[in-house]
């Protein structure tokens, strides 16, 4: 998985201006203390109001209209008030009162403000702009009209004009903002920056009838009258053509000519200022843990070891007479695990790996999502440089959550991991997750769409070691793409901590991975330039996969027969995404609960 996408563009924030032009934000306030409950449901609104694409994604339309400038010093400002004060609000309820679920949301709440404050303590609003995760992806991804931003009605066409003039002045802001970073060297590394341009590149001209940004307009839904339709590719024409390209030939000039020069060489987040402490943050802020940096590469490598040896299993059980290594080139080579020649037949692979599993699923689960589900081709402006990613759907199931798939080359694409990928991305791993807890009317409305990675990565891992019991893992090669996947997670601890803060290079991250794993060596070069745009996340999937693997060992040795698989699940889904300190006490206090009542 590229990333589970959160139900907001992740825009970086700080304390320094880069430039103000967005109007200030006021945080909720109350002189009376309302009930808990209340208080939850009032933080979740007032967030829409600095996140308005996450009220967007979860199918509340009220919002569709905004984007507030999130680089301005107003925003950032505001933002940093409105954490503090509901930390203000938390010390009002006395904690132990509260029920066991209502202590849980206490705690999450606490978690989400403090590591959002934490976080703010760092200019990294001044780097806002990378390869693989920023808003100017987000709202590209949105402009195909095929997204979570509706275009069904003129409204509608409306409201996505007013959010690309915020759009545009975001887009200015941060080619000040990144002007500031290169003063306080705080910058991309140059490859990142270079995998940028073409990005930008793609957008900065004409003709406007034909740019993804007018796509909207080029397919006008039944209904609109002509005098409706005339106006709205009128203005759309005029958006692209005034605003919207000239914005993009702005960014694109100033990476290529004052950007670039001044881009680092280092890799990790250890080159600017304050990065090994950053980084630190980052640790604790995807795995959920106090870990170091140290203890994470020592699992990190201990995993590695381990899997190396049952790679070399199945290396045997296939009767390939070569080295490990060979084997892995032997794998991305073969031509008989690259049958396609056309990506809609990527498509319907994977089509066909959910229905064989489809009638094992009722023995791991009690619990099924009532939302929709679909594989898509990932979208073609940004399929060169994407990973697989699975998009939740809305609240109301208007929309179906979404696995997409990048098929750059259908001709080169390798099946062999596919079923791991599947489980993954799609089902069991990320569309039970998001859906059951969005669906889960037993949690207020800010866990129902919360995300850790910790739990929400080790959920999808964990979700891969399921394929035997779900009937897949039939074929050596797809058992060999699932430990090929957990390797990748695990050579994922030893890599990211080894750029971001034990000095390797880029080039030394890509051989280590290349030496140990099946991936192609265009998958793996753009793997490790996620890991140095988005430092931490990476170690969050091998980190929470360990603890639910842990957790679910625990409860098998200490209930023995009275062990319910079933229920074990509901149990790991029934929270919401949490972080894995409280996802280890409710299993324990279940085990407990349980023996307590044979």
């Amino acid at each position: 998985m590229k990333y589970f996408v959160v139900s907001i563009a992740m825009v970086a924030i700080g304390l320094s201006s880069c430039q103000q032009n967005s109007e200030p934000q006021e945080s909720a306030s109350n002189d009376s203390v309302p009930a808990f409950s209340d208080m939850l449901e009032q933080y979740h609104e007032d967030l829409f109001r600095f996140y308005p694409l996450s009220a967007t994604y979860e199918g509340d339309n009220r919002f569709n209209d905004q984007l507030p400038n999130s680089l301005s010093l107003s925003f950032r400002t505001d933002l940093k008030s409105f954490y503090q004060g509901y930390l203000d609000r938390l010390v009002q309820y006395n904690r132990d009162s509260l029920n066991e679920n209502d202590q849980v949301s206490y705690d999450v709440l606490q978690w989400e403000c403090q590591m959002a404050l934490d976080e703010m303590a760092y200019d990294m609003h001044l780097m806002p702009i990378n390869q693989f995760n920023s808003l100017l992806l987000e709202i590209g991804q949105q402009a195909g009209g095929t997204s979570a931003q509706p275009f069904k009605t003129a409204k509608d066409y409306e409201n996505w004009i007013q959010r690309l003039q915020g759009y545009v002045d975001w887009m200015d802001t941060a080619v000040a903002c990144m002007q500031k970073g290169i003063d306080k060297q705080i910058v991309l590394p140059k490859p990142l920056a270079e995998k940028v341009i073409p990005q930008l590149a793609a957008l900065d001209h004409g003709p406007v009838e034909s740019h993804l940004f007018y796509t909207p307009a080029a397919h006008l839904p039944e209904g609109l009258s002509e005098n409706q339709k005339e106006q709205i590719t009128a203005t759309y024409r005029a958006m692209v053509s005034d605003q919207i390209i000239p914005a993009y030939q702005r960014m694109r000039k100033f990476f290529e000519e004052t950007y670039l020069p001044a881009c680092r060489a280092t890799s990790g987040i250890d080159g600017i200022p304050n990065g090994k402490e950053y980084y630190q943050l980052q640790i604790k802020k995807y795995t959920t843990t106090d870990m170091t940096a140290d203890q994470v590469f020592e699992v990190g490598t201990k995993e590695v070891d381990r899997l190396m040896k049952e790679l070399e299993a199945v290396k045997q059980q296939v009767g390939y007479e070569g080295d490990l290594k060979s084997f892995f080139d032997y794998v991305r080579n073969r031509k008989e695990l690259m049958p396609y020649t056309d990506a809609q037949q990527v498509i319907d692979h994977f089509k066909a790996i959910h229905e064989k599993m489809k009638p094992n699923l009722e023995k791991l689960f009690r619990h099924t999502p009532k939302a929709g589900f679909e594989v898509r081709r990932t979208e073609a402006f940004r399929e060169a440089s994407a990973s697989a990613e699975y998009v939740a759907g809305s609240n109301d199931g208007s929309r179906p959550g979404i696995f997409y798939v990048p098929v750059p080359d259908a001709k080169k694409y390798n099946i062999f991991g596919d079923e791991d990928l599947f489980l993954h991305e799609a089902i069991p791993g990320h569309h039970y997750q998001v859906s059951l807890a969005q669906e889960n009317q037993d949690l207020p409305t800010f866990r129902q769409r919360l995300w850790y990675s910790a739990y929400g990565e080790g959920w999808a891992l964990y979700s891969e070691s399921l394929g035997k019991e779900l009937g897949l893992y039939t074929d050596p090669y797809q058992y060999f793409g699932m430990l090929s996947g957990e390797m990748h997670r695990a050579i994922r601890l030893v890599v990211d901590v080894g750029m971001h803060v034990k000095g390797w290079t880029r080039e030394e991250a890509i051989q280590y991975s290349l030496e140990h794993e099946a991936e192609p060596e265009a998958s793996i070069v753009a793997e490790i330039e996620r890991y140095m745009s988005w430092p931490g996340q990476a170690l969050s999937y091998k980190i929470g996969q360990l603890k639910i693997r842990e957790l679910r060992t625990y409860a098998e040795h200490e209930l023995g027969d009275a062990f319910d698989i079933r229920a074990f699940h509901d149990l790991v889904l029934g929270s919401g995404c949490i972080p894995l300190a409280i996802l280890e006490s409710r299993v324990k206090n279940w085990v407990a609960a349980q023996k307590a009542n044979a």
